[in-house]
Formats: C-alpha cells, structure tokens, sequence
C-alpha cells in the first residue's frame, strides 16, 4: 500500500475501542481526511503527541478500501501552547475549527487550512484582542464562501460617502445612508481591512480598532447565519 505524507490539523477526535481514535484532520492537499488511530490512548504511543488539538503536525497515513485512512506516523511540527492557558481563548479555538469543520463539509481547498492556521497564530499571541480575532475568522469564511459584503458603493449603487452615516440592509449585504446611522467611513475602512487578506496582527495597529471592533463584530456576526453553516 501507498504511504501518503502531508501537513494536518485535528479536527475531531472519537475514542474508538479500547486504545483507538477515529480522527478528522484537515491537510492543505489532501482535503479533510478521516483517519484510525491504532493505539494512540495508550501511555507509550508514538502517535500521541503529534496529534494535539491546536497544532500543526506532519502526518503519514494509508488509505483503505473504504473511507478510514490509518494513520502510521505522526510529527508535531507546531504546538500553540498559549491557546489553552486562556479558557476564553481556549473555547474561541473550539468554536472556530468546530464551525470551520461544518463549512468544509465537502472537499475543502488549501485555503481552509491557512484560515486555521492564521487564527491559530493569532489565538497565541496574548496581544491580539479576542474580538479582533472572532472578527477576521468570520469575514474570512464569509469571503472564502464568496459572501462579502459591498464595501464599496451603497444599496442604490452610489459610491459609499467619507460624510455620510449608513445602516447596513442584509438582504442587500450592501448600506444605506442613514442620518445619525450607526455605521462611518471608519467602519466601512475596518471592514474592508478586515475582508482583505491581512492578518490579525496587522488589524491590531490600526490606531482606531479598538473603537470600531465591537460594532464591525455585532454586523458580521449577523451575516453569518444568512451565508453559513454555523
């Protein structure tokens, strides 16, 4: 049998028999491969240790005549450790790779994995705000599923105003003008920052974030029922 070599991250984890697990992981080239375990309970399994939840690790596996793979090596290659000394950090992790998990639920691209690993490395670093954090991942996966917003011209396609105030109309997923609306021109800039391709630590230097996260936040979590999975 071939022996496949690749990057994963562990999406779930099923205890299966006395020893086993059954196991979800998500590689860059291989889309989501569910995976057996042989042993990896128990206290002497070379295996254990690169398949830590919020981790990067470099997998060997061989595929079966069904859908289970078995797992032969596994090498960690990346743990984020500061993650779980934080339990809001720690369940923010939970949430994302379980939400991520439900929108990758057909053949996801290598995209997917770079979302995960980016919120991984944001997760670590203490300095990043939470917020911040929950903002990016959920304009990502609403830009990945190609629902982003109109960030550019409002919902009677006139060019978005520096001295105008907006609400948002989802069933446009574009603004309106609005007097006294909640929403300016350094919203709308943080928005399309935060849709961009920049990383959290680059959202974090934007002197005036920590006054537009929680508003900007509230807007995208409300879009993510209409165009996801969650």
């Amino acid at each position: 049998m071939n022996q496949t070599i690749t990057t994963g991250i562990v999406l779930t984890r099923t205890n299966y028999q006395e020893a086993d697990r059954i196991m979800t992981l998500l590689t860059p080239d291989n889309g989501k491969l569910r995976a057996l375990a042989r042993g990896v309970r128990k206290s002497k399994s070379k295996l254990a240790a690169g398949v830590e939840l919020f981790s990067i690790s470099e997998i060997s596996f061989i595929r079966g005549r069904g859908e289970l793979a078995t797992l032969t090596s596994a090498r960690l290659n990346k743990h984020y450790g500061r993650i779980v000394r934080d339990i809001n950090r720690t369940m923010s992790g939970y949430e994302f790779i379980k939400l991520l998990h439900r929108v990758t639920e057909d053949a996801p691209g290598p995209e997917y994995f770079e979302l995960l690993q980016q919120v991984f490395e944001a997760l670590d670093d203490p300095d990043i705000s939470l917020d911040l954090i929950r903002l990016w991942f959920y304009a990502q996966l609403l830009r990945l599923a190609g629902h982003t917003p109109n960030l550019h011209t409002d919902s009677t396609n006139k060019q978005l105003s520096a001295q105008d105030n907006y609400i948002f109309v989802q069933d446009d997923m574009a603004f309106a003008i609005r007097s006294g609306g909640p929403f300016a021109a350094d919203h709308i800039k943080f928005l399309r920052l935060s849709f961009s391709g920049n990383a959290p630590h680059l959202l974090q230097k934007v002197q005036t974030a920590d006054g537009l996260i929680d508003s900007c936040l509230q807007l995208v979590r409300a879009m993510l029922p209409n165009h996801i999975r969650t």
